[in-house]
């Protein structure tokens, strides 16, 4: 009996193992691929070490969780590369007070970046199964900030508007108005623009106009809404 309770204590603990792995990945994901090329806003670093991409992916795709690429989370839908989804939410320069619009909640994985910044965000996905699918991984990793629907991305969330920060996970061909509408005064919407050449627009609300900005080229899957 002694023997084979020594021999216990030196089983290896695979799942922490495997945990310890993707921590370390996420730090070096967080060095490599987005400290490194421009991202500076310590707000997003902090959340981009925090959030468990891992957790977001198809089980068959998790060891790439952390690789400087999109992957497909079924649906014909991606899981943008991490230093997109941190180059977008520095441009949106979401405070701590902030309420903030997404379109297009995907895996949930942006939200929860989102959510780890602003105080409250409201999310919408079109389709239903990956709404469903981001709601329960966010409650499982205890996101009380976080709400999100089913619904038409171009028309919005009216009932919480106005928002002072509005990211866009897919492209339209143009800007919709119902989004502008809702986007505060001095606020930011970060959206990529275009069909198959797609750049990112950072557009600011302001009393008297609406100042667009192109950024960096992008490939987002499209922005579609019901018919």
């Amino acid at each position: 009996m002694k023997d084979k309770k020594m021999n216990s204590q030196f089983v290896p603990d695979l799942h922490q193992t495997t945990t310890e792995q993707f921590e370390l990945q996420r730090r070096q994901m967080v060095e490599y691929q987005i400290r490194d090329r421009e991202i500076k806003d310590e707000r997003v670093l902090a959340a981009m070490s925090q959030v468990p991409r891992h957790q977001f992916v198809d089980s068959c795709c998790r060891d790439l969780a952390y690789s400087d690429r999109p992957l497909t989370i079924g649906h014909h839908q991606t899981i943008s590369q991490p230093y997109i989804v941190a180059y977008m939410t520095q441009a949106a320069e979401i405070d701590s007070n902030d309420k903030v619009l997404e379109i297009g909640t995907g895996c949930g994985y942006q939200a929860a970046i989102l959510g780890e910044i602003a105080k409250q965000v409201y999310s919408i996905e079109i389709i239903p199964q990956l709404a469903e699918r981001a709601n329960r991984t966010l409650n499982q990793l205890g996101y009380e900030n976080i709400e999100v629907k089913t619904g038409d991305g171009y028309q919005g969330w009216t009932e919480h508007a106005p928002y002072d920060a509005i990211i866009v996970t897919a492209a339209p061909e143009n800007i919709p108005h119902a989004l502008i509408e809702q986007l505060a005064i001095k606020g930011k919407m970060v959206i990529p623009v275009g069909t198959w050449h797609q750049d990112i627009v950072v557009l600011t609300k302001t009393e008297e106009t609406i100042i667009k900005k192109k950024t960096i080229p992008v490939r987002f899957v499209p922005m579609t809404r019901k018919s």
